[in-house]
């Protein structure tokens, strides 16, 4: 029975109300799958239609994906009959197809959105989406031409695919120069998938995947959109070095709409690494690996990092390895070669610049010249297929690969023999995995590749089966085999590490790799083939697209457990997720609190809290006194500065506040009063332990430049703030570890926090200022009915956990008044949080105005 959304899809297109879809099964769920192994498995600027659903409003998961990409896995032609309609059909071959097989039966529906192969006239659109929405359930996108011709031969294959494959444009000739109309064409046509998308979701439920480099800003319409959207990202080409991505004006915009997914997949674990480091450089977002999975944590939620290479489909190679044309295919191609007593290299590679073609076809070349013996008896067929773009770089590499092939042909070709054979026009998928059947070895030497599945295809082939054992004359009983020369430079490199890696520019080095493939001992190259299908064969594209899924389940389970609302405009727009119970700290609220109340203790970090982490003088502003002097002037405030900084300088810079209680070093040092003596929070302790951390710290400090050491009374910190952000954390990692090994029988912890390493005595944390204070407060019979403790970092961690767990202590008053508040909308013990300093500020010296009402009244 047809969906109610199904029939109003055209209505939903021309703007009536979208009506809800009639579910499936409420108990059906994606299927659980074994946990991969390895690590994890310009915009509407009104913000305020942005869907913030109550969590109470629905709990149920749908079983419902919507597969987004370039083009729907569809094929397109025109009907032969004269009557102008379409004939449509499954395009067997796309990826987008293949991944629906590893769930198998109905349990989970796919639709598809995405472009046709074939431009559609305006008059025919409404008759085509109906029939591909009922009957394939897909979503077709129909762009004007010149709008797609700028999106997608324009910014895509121009500018963002040459960029991520390492081109820069350094002149007209090399990659397109950025265009600021192409760039909005790339997002004008990211907002049409949104609002086609929009017309068959059920945000709540359905579970969105987009995939590749065509439609990276499309995670920030539908967030936009939806704020609880379950929403996985998949990048198909590669993702360069931060170096080569910083040269991109919109950098920074990619990078945040890519963060307004849930979900995002890269190939390698290189791939995934260049994007942290883009994130860590440039937006400051830093990551965390746990129990396995990489995480990042964006404005309260975290964005989960997938590496998982695709596979390639097995049952429908198997398959096309069965078919009797492939069969006939075979036995010409042993005909052809190895009844000649020839052995055949085959190349598979797109006519395009990266694919390496010229590279291999010189390394065919020079090895002929090393080895002179393999003349007349090696063959490189090499099938080029067409290049998927256009422009004059693809001329140029046809140009320059007929010129080689014909000189290699002149050079060393015979009567009968053309040492390269190079086939330019489309092959059918039988006759290429026939090639593939007869191949001795593949050769795969692309400059830079995002995956490439040429290899598994070959290896798939390669094992065969009873048919085409008999067809090559072979025992069943006897293991098969296959060689691989693979570049260093494509995806699928890592995965296949019983192939001969090489780097393609290295000439000699192609050929030499190339001679000993052919040279190689029988038994080593079958285990070399047996342990390549083993993985092969059990990390196909349905494995693959459960392990996506399954992982992309995990990272949303917790979406309506939390408060979602959206931020920002434009291309800068990001939603904040927090825990239902963590909210902003108003004025109004404190206040209120605070007049109510007649004893209260306030405990004040400094950096970060009440001075911005960045300024350059650190030294509190006059303002700053004068509000902390109003708040001290009341005499039921008992008003601290719990610092990291030494007591030197808090003794300098608040030397006119009377009143004031300073916590130096974590709380080592303590005074209630200006006029009162130093006291020590534990036992003192002897700092001989920094004889041995001070040598360790200065050899970090000379290898990585921008780092500083901070000599205080009882600690030591080590700063990186200044430094690469990369090495900065690498090396605070191995400096974390060192001085742990080297301080393990001293007195002394070594903690990490925001760019520094500190050591520092035991026991001594802000949480036992807080602790001393309350106590003391409790034995003046004054037990607090108001707390206010701020922070803004892990130390201040220690405050809040102390102050929450006295809620119903003795320390407190009963019906206590307790505020712990963040610095910023992130994971915390406290229960209310600012955004800044400035209005940490500002709450404070609302206070302080109010104190000053009450002192006078």
């Amino acid at each position: 029975m047809m969906s109610r959304s199904y029939s109003n899809l055209l209505d939903l297109a021309s703007g009536e109300n979208q009506s809800s879809f009639t579910r499936m099964s409420a108990n059906r769920r994606i299927p659980r799958v074994m946990t991969v192994a390895g690590i994890m498995s310009d915009i509407d600027d009104d913000s305020s239609e942005s869907v913030n659903s109550d969590p109470s409003s629905s709990t149920t998961q749908r079983d419902r994906i919507i597969v987004v990409a370039n083009q729907l896995p569809i094929k397109v032609h025109r009907k032969t009959d004269n009557s102008n309609g379409w004939l449509f059909s499954w395009d067997e071959d796309s990826l987008l197809l293949q991944l629906k097989d590893g769930f198998g039966g109905d349990d989970i529906e796919f639709f598809y959105v995405g472009c046709l192969k074939e431009d559609i006239q305006p008059s025919e659109q409404d008759e085509v989406s109906q029939i591909l929405l009922e009957t394939f359930k897909c979503v077709p996108t129909f762009i004007p031409p010149d709008l797609f011709s700028k999106y997608y031969h324009g910014f895509c294959k121009q500018q963002l695919w040459p960029l991520f494959h390492y081109m820069l444009p350094l002149s007209p000739d090399l990659g397109g120069r950025f265009n600021r109309s192409l760039w909005q064409a790339y997002v004008s046509v990211n907002k049409i998938f949104a609002d086609r998308i929009m017309e068959v979701i059920n945000p709540d439920d359905d579970f969105v995947w987009v995939h590749d480099y065509h439609l990276m800003v499309l995670p920030t319409f539908l967030r936009k959109r939806f704020n609880r959207v379950k929403l996985g990202f998949f990048l198909h080409s590669p993702f360069p070095s931060s170096e080569i991505y910083k040269t991109l004006p919109i950098r920074e915009e990619l990078l945040r709409a890519l963060l307004n997914s849930d979900l995002i997949g890269f190939h390698t674990f290189d791939y995934a690494r260049h994007f942290l480091s883009c994130c860590s450089r440039m937006l400051g977002v830093s990551y965390e690996s746990k129990r396995g999975y990489i995480g990042l944590e964006y404005y309260g939620r975290t964005v989960s990092i997938k590496i998982l290479p695709v596979g390639i489909h097995m049952g429908q190679l198997q398959s096309v390895l069965s078919l009797t044309e492939t069969q006939a295919k075979i036995a010409e191609l042993i005909k052809q070669f190895l009844a000649q007593g020839r052995t055949m290299l085959l190349g598979v590679d797109d006519m395009d610049i990266f694919k390496g073609i010229s590279l291999k076809l010189l390394a065919m070349e020079q090895m002929l010249l090393q080895h002179p013996e393999k003349q007349g008896k090696v063959v490189l067929v090499q099938i080029a297929n067409p290049a998927r773009g256009k422009g004059k770089d693809v001329k140029e590499v046809q140009d320059e690969t007929f010129a080689t092939v014909k000189r290699i042909n002149e050079t060393f070709g015979e009567p009968g023999y053309d040492p390269v054979i190079l086939i330019d026009r489309p092959l059918e998928f039988y006759e290429r995995v026939a090639y593939y059947v007869v191949a001795e070895c593949c050769l795969v030497t692309a400059v830079r590749d995002g995956m490439n599945l040429i290899p598994y295809e070959y290896i798939i082939s390669r094992q065969g089966n009873e048919k085409l054992d008999k067809v090559l004359g072979l025992e069943p009983s006897i293991p098969k085999k296959s060689m691989l020369v693979v570049s260093e430079f494509i995806g699928c490199s890592p995965s296949l590490s019983g192939a001969i890696r090489v780097n393609p520019w290295n000439i000699d080095a192609v050929a030499e790799a190339m001679e000993c493939a052919l040279v190689m001992a029988e038994q080593e190259k079958q285990l070399r083939h047996e342990k390549h299908y083993k993985y092969v064969s059990t990390h196909d594209v349905a494995y693959w697209a459960r392990s996506f899924l399954q992982d992309l389940e995990r990272t949303c389970k917790d979406h309506m457990r939390r408060r979602c609302w959206g931020i920002g405009f434009g291309l800068s727009f990001r939603v904040v997720s927090l825990d239902l119970n963590f909210r902003k700290l108003t004025m109004e609220h404190i206040v209120s609190a605070y007049k109510r109340t007649t004893t209260r203790a306030i405990l004040l970090d400094y950096d970060g809290t009440l001075m911005p982490q960045n300024s350059i003088d650190k030294k509190p502003s006059s303002k700053t006194i004068e509000i902390l002097d109003s708040l001290c002037r009341d005499e039921n405030n008992m008003v601290f500065i719990v610092s990291a900084r030494t007591r030197a300088e808090l003794t300098e810079w608040f030397s006119s506040c009377e009143k004031l209680g300073i916590a130096a070093e974590h709380g080592y040092f303590l005074r209630t009063r200006r006029d009162e003596e130093w006291e020590t929070c534990v036992p003192a302790v002897e700092c001989s332990w920094k004889q041995i951390a001070d040598p360790v710290m200065k050899h970090y400090t000379d290898a990585t430049d921008g780092s500083v050491i901070e000599d205080k009374e009882t600690a030591m910190v080590w700063c990186y703030e200044d430094a690469d952000p990369d090495f900065g954390s690498c090396q605070a990692k191995e400096l974390l570890d060192h001085l742990e090994s080297v301080l393990s029988n001293e007195p002394v912890t070594v903690k990490s926090g925001q760019n520094i390493v500190e050591v520092k005595p035991q026991g001594v944390s802000k949480g036992i200022v807080a602790k001393r204070l309350l106590h003391s407060m409790q034995e003046k019979g004054i037990s607090p009915d108001f707390v206010l403790c701020i922070g803004d970092d892990r130390s201040d961690e220690d405050m809040f956990e102390v102050i929450m767990s006295s809620v119903a202590a003795p320390s407190m008053a009963p019906s206590a008044e307790v505020f712990a508040c963040t610095v910023g909308r992130k994971p915390s013990k406290a229960k209310y949080y600012l955004d800044d300093t400035v209005e940490i500020v500002r709450l404070v010296q609302g206070l302080a105005s109010v104190a000053e009402q009450m002192v006078t009244i």
